[in-house]
């Protein structure tokens, strides 16, 4: 008999790749909670290497994301503006926009009920502002040295 026949007993190593597999088509959103956990159960319940095989054969083998040009209606240039949804810059420029938006609203306040004309405002925007064009540098740096079409 040889090492691929579908009859092979599979082994606990081979039931535990088969759920790490699973674990990442869930994490990748492919897979609802409970057909992961479905699946999960028949993982560990298949005696041979067919059975193990059927769990996964509607499942990619590699992550078509990363696969350029096969996913549908994606066009070449699909990774542009990406960094515009970038986590690690959305969230902390708008953090930054919304901190500062509270900073200049109670500055207008107390200026136009005849308070003070010192614009104390820009002491947090600009420092925080020009430390937040350096992590979008740096970010920007990173992706491009990741990106496989650069």
């Amino acid at each position: 008999m040889s090492e691929s026949s579908p009859e092979l007993r599979a082994s606990d190593g081979d039931r535990d790749l088969v759920a790490k597999r699973l674990q990442e088509h869930f994490a990748q959103g492919r897979l609802d909670s409970d057909e992961f956990n479905s699946r999960l159960g028949s993982v560990y319940r298949a005696r041979t290497a067919q059975e193990l095989a059927l769990v996964t054969e509607d499942l990619p083998e590699r992550d078509l994301a990363d696969l350029p040009g096969l996913v549908a209606g994606s066009p070449a240039g699909a990774r542009q503006g990406g960094l515009l949804r970038d986590p690690a810059l959305v969230i902390p420029w708008l953090t930054w926009a919304g901190v500062n938006t509270l900073c200049f609203s109670i500055w207008l306040m107390v200026y136009l009920g005849g308070g003070t004309h010192y614009p104390w405002f820009l002491w947090v925007a600009i420092p925080w502002g020009v430390v937040m064009l350096f992590v979008t540098a740096g970010v920007v740096a990173l992706n491009r040295g990741h990106d496989p079409q650069s």
